[in-house]
């Protein structure tokens, strides 16, 4: 579950990406390697681990999907804070920059 959670945020994050390409001021780029990174991570976990269980890997107990899906839920919520702490501090838009000018 973690592989499809994380590899589903990918494809949305990267297409928002290809969607928003030419101005980049969102950061889609950014956001959206960072989920391939983790599909790719979970990718080799799930390799390393059919091979080590073998047939059994496909019948996981609903306790561990259980945990694979919050554990993935987890992973991409972590994704977007990274996500948005980086976009407050390049602010591109300018608007954290104009809301502590106007507390002065």
């Amino acid at each position: 579950m973690t592989l499809l959670i994380s590899v589903f945020a990918a494809v949305i994050s990267t297409l928002l990406w290809y969607k928003n390409a030419p101005s980049n001021e969102m950061k889609f780029g950014t956001l959206s390697l960072m989920y391939w990174g983790a599909s790719l991570m979970w990718t080799v976990d799930a390799v390393f681990e059919y091979a080590e269980l073998g047939a059994e890997f496909f019948t996981p107990a609903a306790a561990d999907m259980l945990n694979d899906s919050y554990l993935g839920l987890c992973v991409v919520a972590l994704g977007l804070i990274i996500w948005m702490v980086s976009l407050f501090i390049s602010d591109p838009k300018g608007i954290i920059k104009k809301a502590l000018a106007k507390k002065k």
